[in-house]
Formats: C-alpha cells, sequence, structure tokens
C-alpha cells in the first residue's frame, strides 16, 4: 500500500505542473521517435537492398577483372576463359556460365532516343541473372554463333523508344549500327546494387564485339568485362569459386597475384548487412544523444522541483515519512517521466514510420519495418534514464532535514 500511495502522490505532483512536465518529456520523446523512425527506415533498406540481391540466387559466383592503375588497360578475360570453365571434369560444381561485355551507346529509333549500357551475353545470361522476357525471346547461342543484329530491350528502354508500341521486329540503330529488337524484359526491381537491367540493351556478345567494340586482349581473343558463373547449389559456391580460380590462374598463367577478383553473392550480402548496419548504427547514435539530452533535461526539472518543494518535504518527514520514502517519491516520478515519455515517443514513432512506409525508390517502395523488439528496448532505455538521471535528485530530497526544509521559505 505505501507504494501505491507513493505512486499516487508522485502523479499528483506531476499532473500539478502539467507544462513543465511536458516540457521534460519533450526530450526523450523526440529522442525516442527518431530512433523508432530511422531504425524503421534502416530495417527497410536493408531489406529492400537484400531482397533484390537474393533475387539474383545465392549460388552466383562474381567475377571480374582487377586492373591496375591504367585507363588504357583492357580486360584479360577472353570467351574461351569462359567456356573453360564449363569443364565438367576440372569444374563439377559449376552449372553454368555466364560472359558478358559492356559498351555504353545511344539507342535510337525514329526521333526517339535514350542512352544506354550495352550489353553483350550469351544464351544462358538470363537464366543465370534471373531475367523474364515479356515479349518476344531472349539471345540465343545461334544468334551468338551467327554474330546476328539483334537486340533484347530492358523494360525502360522500350518504353522510352516505343511508349506503348509494340517494339518486336523494329529495327534499332545503336550506335551505327542497326539491330531488330526480337524481345522485351520484364519490369525487374533494382536491388539498388549494381547496373538495372531495365535500362540495359542486350546483343549476342560476338555482335557487340565485332559492330559496337573490338576490344581484345593481350592474347589475341575477344575481350570480356565479367563473368557470372552459377553453381549447381548454394552449398557448393565455396567449391565453384575454388575451382573458378584454379581454372583462370592456370589459363592466365598467373604465379603472383590474381588479375581478377573471385566473389560471391553471399559474400555480398554479407557486406552490404555490415555496411548497412554500421550506417543505421551511426544515426540511432546520433538520435540517442538527444535522449541524454532529455534525461539532463530531466535532472533539471526534478532539482528544481526539490527546491520549490522543500517545505512539502520538511512536512512529510516530520509526520513520519522516512528517508527511503522520499527517495522512492522522487525517484519514481522521474521514471514515471520518462516512460510516458518513452511510450509517446514509440506512438510518435510508430506513425511517422507508417507514413513512410511505401515511399517510392526509384522503381521500387520502400518498406519500412516497425519492430517491437526495438519498441520494447526503447522502453526500457527511457525507463533506465529517469532511473539514472533521477537518482540524484531524489537522493538530494532524501538528505533534507526536516527542521531545515520547514524553515526553507
Amino acid at each position: 500500500m505505501k507504494v501505491l500511495n507513493i505512486f499516487i502522490i508522485s502523479l499528483s505532483s506531476i499532473g500539478s505542473n502539467k507544462l513543465r512536465a511536458g516540457l521534460a518529456l519533450l526530450g526523450i520523446v523526440i529522442g525516442i521517435s527518431a530512433v523508432i523512425v530511422l531504425m524503421s527506415i534502416g530495417r527497410g533498406v536493408q531489406n529492400l537492398i537484400i531482397s533484390g540481391l537474393e533475387d539474383l540466387g545465392t549460388n552466383l559466383v562474381l567475377v571480374w577483372a582487377s586492373p591496375p592503375d591504367d585507363k588504357n588497360y583492357v580486360p584479360n578475360f577472353t570467351l574461351s576463359d569462359s567456356d573453360a570453365l564449363l569443364d565438367k571434369l576440372n569444374a563439377p560444381s559449376i552449372m553454368t556460365v555466364a560472359p558478358e561485355k559492356h559498351t555504353f551507346r545511344k539507342v535510337a529509333y525514329s526521333d526517339q532516343f535514350v542512352e544506354s549500357d550495352i550489353v553483350g551475353v550469351t544464351g544462358v545470361y538470363s537464366e543465370v541473372r534471373n531475367l523474364s522476357v515479356e515479349k518476344g525471346i531472349f539471345i540465343t547461342d545461334i544468334h551468338v554463333s551467327n554474330t546476328n543484329k539483334v537486340a533484347v530491350l530492358g523494360s525502360r528502354v522500350s518504353e522510352s523508344l516505343f511508349e506503348d508500341n509494340d517494339p518486336l521486329g523494329k529495327r534499332i540503330r545503336i550506335g551505327r549500327s542497326r539491330f531488330t529488337v526480337i524481345g522485351v524484359l520484364e519490369s525487374k526491381d533494382s536491388s539498388g546494387f549494381g547496373s538495372d537491367a531495365n535500362d540495359m540493351t542486350f546483343v549476342p556478345i560476338t555482335s557487340l564485339h565485332s559492330y559496337l567494340s573490338k576490344d581484345v586482349t593481350s592474347r589475341g581473343g575477344i575481350s570480356i568485362d565479367f563473368i557470372s558463373v552459377k553453381a549447381n547449389s548454394p552449398e557448393e559456391v565455396d567449391s565453384a569459386m575454388a575451382e573458378t580460380a584454379k581454372i583462370l590462374r592456370l589459363r592466365h598463367r598467373i604465379t603472383g597475384d590474381d588479375d581478377f577478383i573471385v566473389t560471391s553473392q553471399a559474400e555480398i550480402l554479407d557486406i552490404l548487412q555490415v555496411a548497412i548496419g554500421a550506417i543505421v548504427f551511426f544515426l540511432v547514435s546520433i538520435a540517442a544523444i538527444s535522449l541524454l539530452v532529455g534525461g539532463i533535461g530531466i535532472m533539471n526539472i526534478m532539482l528544481v522541483t526539490v527546491t520549490e518543494r522543500t517545505r512539502e518535504i520538511g512536512i512529510r518527514k516530520a509526520l513520519g515519512a522516512k528517508r527511503m520514502d522520499i527517495l522512492l517519491q522522487f525517484v519514481m516520478e522521474a521514471v514515471f517521466l520518462t516512460i510516458a515519455g518513452g511510450l509517446l515517443g514509440i506512438l510518435i514513432g510508430y506513425v511517422v514510420s507508417t507514413l513512410l512506409d511505401g515511399i517510392p525508390i526509384g522503381d521500387q517502395e520502400l518498406r519500412t519495418a516497425f519492430d517491437i523488439p526495438i519498441a520494447l528496448i526503447a522502453i526500457g532505455v527511457s525507463g533506465s534514464i529517469g532511473l539514472f538521471f533521477g537518482i540524484f535528485p531524489a537522493y538530494r530530497a532524501s538528505k533534507l532535514h526536516p527542521i531545515d526544509a520547514l524553515r526553507y521559505q
């Protein structure tokens, strides 16, 4: 009963000066709501990027050149390197391989044009990269073998050139050459990492080399920029990476540092998760500073309250209240203020997170992720702040001598 009575007295004391209590709550409310909103946005961005990368498949191995500081450097990858990775005897963990070669050109039809990343690919590229064709067909191995001048458009490229018209069979101009459109890709959400297939134009890799970019390696082979390797399963990714590195070292006759980098989607995901986590932690740390300021504000308010209520404390002590009763009352007031501020901050944070849910980011929508455990932690933190910053004013109040307190004017 004593604790309940003290709690009722604490509520009555807080209610007697609502404006002061509200100002004391402000720092806590701002801090908690900022933490909740930033965590929600951070989780949403993390889910957005990770889901986009996972769409490519967790059994994907990526290989690209590790060039020196030379602007005229040509990657030392060739189509024959890509073919060598399909050797089941030396690379049993590899399912298929998709080389690609990039150049940037103006793509035009009639009086419409768009700057596009032109990607030379083989027939398995759409399978490796999980691309779907909305209209027509994708590049096939026959197109590659015959060096056909055909093209598959990304969704935005098609929309820019043809709007709502059917592009199939139309002849577009890429650079100084004309290509026939044989397909249009389905619009694909971008992961926010790397190139966006919606803005690409795909042609046979041999056609790109013959008509758009005639780069060759130091060994005289058709130069390629990038190799995507698909392992038989996610469990065999490490083996596929080791086999890829071994074959390329042998073919490039490497005895020192590799002239290429081999990584996997899983490694990229791990790196991104760490990077995003660090950024969110940094932002939350900044927001948490307002919690510290709010805690100091609570302490200041409680010190002023102790000073104003010195005679009240003296009367209570004269009537038999013990030091622990006084201490508990003022600690309870501080904790109640901060927990109330925490609850209000969580409510505001939830509302703001809900309002931000679905805002467009590029072609995608950000889905904020309000996390109940984070809200519970926020309540615990706000209560701890009240306890920490309320102890000194409460201790000061409990030490007042009844006679000195009754003399206070």
